[in-house]
């Protein structure tokens, strides 16, 4: 089974921060679980809109605008992701 639900928490740890490590050419020591994903991505607003389109392309599901309210840290964010993939 290739479905992501069969994937592990770390399965989906390691694939955010590698489509995040080649999305925003960020070097991937810097993703760390209490890093600030504002900061460490150097996201403006428009990178916000390319992040969620990474997100739905990789985990095929819908991102809200007001689901990253919350979300912070990349820890934030790994947990955000699971609670969509693994409800």
């Amino acid at each position: 089974m290739s479905s992501l639900t069969t994937h592990t928490h770390q399965e989906i740890i390691t694939k955010i921060n590698d489509f995040l490590s080649e999305e925003f050419e960020v070097d991937p020591a810097r993703i760390t679980p209490d890093g600030t994903l504002k900061d460490v991505l150097e996201l403006d607003s428009l990178d916000y809109i390319d992040l969620v389109v990474v997100i739905e392309n990789n985990f095929a599901f819908k991102v809200k605008p007001e689901d990253f309210t919350g979300i912070h840290t990349f820890q934030d964010f790994y947990d955000y992701i699971i609670s969509k993939v693994h409800p």
